[in-house]
């Protein structure tokens, strides 16, 4: 009997452990994410390239006139300077939209759905140590109205 309650316990206390690592990282994976949309709308570039990896990929399907599709892709480097330009600043404050949605964590991935003013982002984050950076970016226009 004393050896099944130790046994119980055990397994609470690893998965109150688990619990607790989770935790950890969903914060550290929405601090990220907020770090994007946030840096975004302020113009802070410091901030976006914190929440960024240098080998970032950002994309989105686009449909020329003729029907054909094809991919349109940002690299890390130009987001971060659009960010430092401002472009994100023309969003009014009532309207800068940042609902962060942990959609999955396994191990040293995550991915994330993030609902801005005028598109959906869906990040997919990565474990470097104990931080979390995006390095890939899907993303779609909301229609308009």
């Amino acid at each position: 009997m004393a050896r099944m309650r130790k046994l119980a316990l055990f397994a609470i206390l690893l998965a109150a452990i688990s619990v607790h690592a989770q935790t950890a990282d969903e914060t550290k994976i929405r601090a990220a994410a907020l770090d994007y949309a946030e840096g975004w709308y302020s113009g802070d570039g410091d901030r976006m390239a914190r929440a960024v990896h240098a080998d970032l990929a950002k994309r989105i399907v686009v449909t020329a006139p003729d029907g054909t599709a094809g991919v349109k892709s940002m690299t890390a480097e130009q987001l971060v300077e659009g960010t430092r330009k401002g472009y994100g600043k023309n969003t009014p404050a009532d309207q800068q939209l940042k609902d962060v949605r942990i959609l999955d964590i396994f191990g040293n991935a995550a991915v994330v759905r993030l609902e801005m003013s005028g598109w959906i982002d869906y990040l997919q984050l990565g474990k470097f140590g104990s931080e979390w950076k995006i390095v890939n970016v899907l993303w779609e226009r909301k229609p308009k109205g």
